[in-house]
């Protein structure tokens, strides 16, 4: 989708981040055969998620009114004639 900023905002970014090094933790723990490791990476995965919902909640996530999701004009679904 050409101009869209969909995903990059602070709360995606921190969100994939976190969750990057928690899948990455998982990962070396997994291979070395230590599942404290192991489920303290999958903790970290997932308080990547719970860390972006948390920001976008705040506010530095993507605002609702995104001018690619109004390509029609208001209230009509694209294609109408009126």
């Amino acid at each position: 989708m050409a101009g869209s900023s969909h995903g990059h905002t602070p709360a995606a970014w921190t969100g994939v981040i976190i969750a990057f090094i928690g899948f990455c933790v998982a990962g070396v723990f997994m291979v070395g055969a230590q599942p404290v490791g192991f489920w303290v990476g999958i903790a970290l995965t997932l308080l990547g998620a719970v860390v972006g919902g948390v920001m976008r909640v705040m506010g530095f996530g993507q605002k609702n009114a995104h001018p690619v999701h109004k390509v029609a004009g208001q209230g009509e679904p694209a294609g109408a004639k009126g």
